[in-house]
């Protein structure tokens, strides 16, 4: 006795259909040979221009759909081979709209039910789904734009930052990317040690150099001053041609004494420095000595941010930097005059002599002035130059260090000769 002879196979077909009547997914029921027997309502409502499906071969049903001939041929394949198929993405248009699905199906079995050997599956509507993945991986990409943007801009900042620190005393440049807005324009009445230098005859000298000499000298001269003015923590104020001004106290202190201290110190070291660049100056053909003015005063002075909106300018006015500047002019080449106020903060350390009482042009009363000596001048500072490098064999002293890519090729060109005299050493040492 057979046991589906006493059941309806249409009402058992229905009742094994009747859980995916209702489903959201768009169902279907085939019989072993995939002709449709039964789709539910959502089925007829995602493909509603494929009309009465009864009966008909579901390949023939995708390839209404739009199904490619090679996704197709791998649908039969795939499941008369493993018994199941998974498509994960079917694109299908529907009155103008595309839309997007998986499709699962799965062979039947029925042990009891000829009729229940088949083919089921559903559509699964992924259009949702798949929008807003797109959507996240356009907000991806646009993050990813908007990262390499970002980084762009940065990079771009980041040089332009480096390039405006050329122009800046490191101080200010500090002050200005490190402070608020509100500290950077602050003015400020401080206690001031003031530095004026330039070059004796400077004019003279320019007229009788060429302008690519000239622009080497004073590339020179003003990178190994900026050195100096560095390396004992002096805020550079400006550059006027050869002229340097130079002021110690603001944006940062060690005291009145010290920096009065330090600004001396400095300027010794800068006396120091063009004595020992006489020799590579003349080797680029200027045969004319190199001296050097110096003046400095200390006293209160009104400093910060001066100028228009649209250009500012940090620096410092007041009496002590009409001073250091009439000093400067009133010293002999090579030497360093200093004011009563500055000789009474640094004379405790540092040699100095009665120069001359003046009363310089601006002042209504005659002014003591010193000068630092000679002997002072002469001796070995405690701060050397951080570009001279003395080793135990080699001693070296870059004498040019606004180019130093050019000093560093250099180098490694005497590296070679080196490195072929050493060969030549060892190629006579094995004969």
């Amino acid at each position: 006795m057979v046991l589906e002879e006493f059941f309806n196979s249409k009402k058992v077909i229905d009742l094994s259909f009747f859980n995916f009547e209702n489903a959201i997914t768009a169902a279907y029921f085939a019989d072993k040979d995939f002709n449709v027997l039964r789709v539910n309502k959502n089925f007829r409502n995602f493909f509603p221009a494929l009309g009465n499906l009864q009966g008909v071969y579901f390949p023939e049903i995708l390839k209404a759909l739009g199904i490619k001939d090679d996704i197709l041929q791998g649908f039969m394949d795939t499941i008369q081979e493993n018994g199941r198929v998974l498509l994960p993405r079917l694109e299908i248009e529907q009155n103008g709209e595309l839309r997007v699905y998986s499709l699962l199906s799965t062979i039947t079995h029925s042990p009891d039910f000829s009729f229940l050997q088949g083919i089921q599956g559903q559509f699964v509507d992924r259009t949702t789904e798949d929008n807003l993945r797109k959507e996240k991986q356009k907000l991806v990409e646009e993050q990813l734009r908007n990262q390499e943007l970002i980084k762009q801009k940065s990079e771009r900042l980041e040089e332009i930052s480096k390039r405006l620190a050329s122009y800046l005393s490191p101080q200010v440049y500090k002050s200005i990317f490190e402070e608020s807005g509100e500290n950077t324009k602050r003015h400020s009445r401080k206690n001031l040690t003031v530095f004026f230098s330039d070059i004796v005859r400077f004019t003279d000298i320019s007229d009788t150099l060429e302008p690519e000499l000239l622009a080497k000298l004073v590339n020179n001269y003003l990178s190994e001053m900026t050195n100096i003015a560095i390396e004992f923590g002096g805020t550079i104020d400006k550059f006027i041609g050869d002229a340097v001004m130079v002021f110690f106290g603001d944006p940062e202190s060690d005291g009145d004494r010290q920096d009065a201290i330090n600004c001396a110190k400095m300027a010794i070291r800068m006396q120091q420095r063009i004595s020992e660049l006489q020799d590579y100056w003349n080797n680029l053909g200027i045969g004319e000595e190199i001296q050097v003015r110096m003046g400095i005063s200390t006293g209160y002075c009104t400093v910060g941010d001066f100028g228009s909106q649209q250009r500012l300018d940090y620096t410092a006015f007041g009496s002590p930097v009409n001073l250091a500047a009439r000093l400067e002019s009133h010293a002999l080449p090579n030497e360093i005059v200093v004011s009563q106020q500055t000789f009474d903060l640094i004379s405790s350390e540092i040699d100095c002599n009665l120069h001359d009482t003046v009363t310089p042009k601006g002042f209504s009363r005659p002014i003591n002035t010193y000068t630092i000596s000679k002997n002072t001048l002469q001796k070995e500072t405690k701060y050397p130059s951080k570009f001279k490098k003395l080793g135990s064999r080699v001693s070296i002293d870059i004498f040019d260090t606004s180019d130093i890519n050019a000093a560093i090729m250099e180098l490694k060109e005497i590296e070679r000769e080196f490195e072929s005299l050493l060969k030549n050493i060892d190629a006579g040492t094995e004969k």
